[in-house]
């Protein structure tokens, strides 16, 4: 019997100020009431960490970071620690994310160590997957999101990965002019699900949460949240508009 959660993640990237990000999720908590059983996370800049929680208060929403260090601590000016995250009242850290393999060159052995900085420090890795144009083009995508999760999953165990959610983001997807299908979406998500049961046992292919984040919107989550191995989506650009975010929000 699978225990997988329903999410949806609010990445906010590099946008809003403290007064915006206040006011977007109180909004966003009065316009998605009756969804308790959607587990919802809205992922903030560093430094709108503290507005966030503040603004989240007793509701049933997480917030989570972007992006974590691989190191405990140190002299490693502009980072910021797994252990910092948990103080500052974090529960989820985005690990991988497509804008951080490709304009910060961020590995697979760094990204693994990142996760272990997460886990050991008490939180939820959303650990990102996905393969751009040239390899979707080329055929090769199955394989590109293959060895990603080899090179890094290897290094846990399957304790260690109920404690993570993954997230595949079809990079070509993603302001490119093209477009994923549910079909492709479903396609992909089976693919990393049967991956992850070779690595590790059936039970743990079927708990573990699958998030979508290539462009859904409040117009196709809808379809691709019925995709049998989607479980929800990682929201990029909507998840900055009120009516958007609790448009997917309902989308279950």
């Amino acid at each position: 019997m699978s225990s997988r959660k329903k999410i949806v993640a609010a990445n906010w990237k590099m946008n809003l100020l403290p007064v915006e990000a206040n006011e977007l999720i109180r909004n966003v908590i009065a316009g998605s009431s009756g969804t308790e059983q959607i587990t919802k996370i809205f992922f903030p800049s560093f430094t709108l960490i503290a507005e966030a929680i503040k603004a989240v208060g007793s509701s049933p929403y997480f917030v989570g970071a972007q992006n974590c260090s691989e190191h405990e601590k140190g002299a490693y000016t502009g980072e910021v620690s797994a252990s910092m995250l948990k103080n500052a009242g974090c529960t989820y850290v985005l690990i991988g994310h497509s804008e951080r393999r490709s304009y910060f060159k961020e590995n697979n052995a760094q990204l693994s160590a990142k996760i272990k900085m997460a886990i050991a420090n008490g939180l939820s890795p959303v650990f990102c997957i996905g393969e751009v144009l040239a390899d979707r083009k080329g055929g090769t995508h199955f394989d590109v999101v293959g060895v990603q999760l080899h090179e890094v999953l290897a290094d846990f165990t399957t304790v260690d990965l109920s404690k993570m959610i993954l997230a595949y983001e079809p990079v070509w997807a993603i302001g490119t002019g093209e477009t994923a299908t549910p079909a492709q979406a479903q396609e992909m998500h089976a693919f990393i699900r049967r991956t992850v049961k070779e690595m590790f046992d059936v039970e743990a292919a079927l708990n573990i949460s699958i998030l979508y984040g290539g462009s859904c919107n409040a117009g196709n989550a809808k379809e691709l949240f019925a995709c049998h191995d989607v479980d929800g989506g990682l929201i990029g650009g909507a998840s900055l508009k009120t009516a958007e975010l609790c448009s997917i929000i309902h989308s279950f």
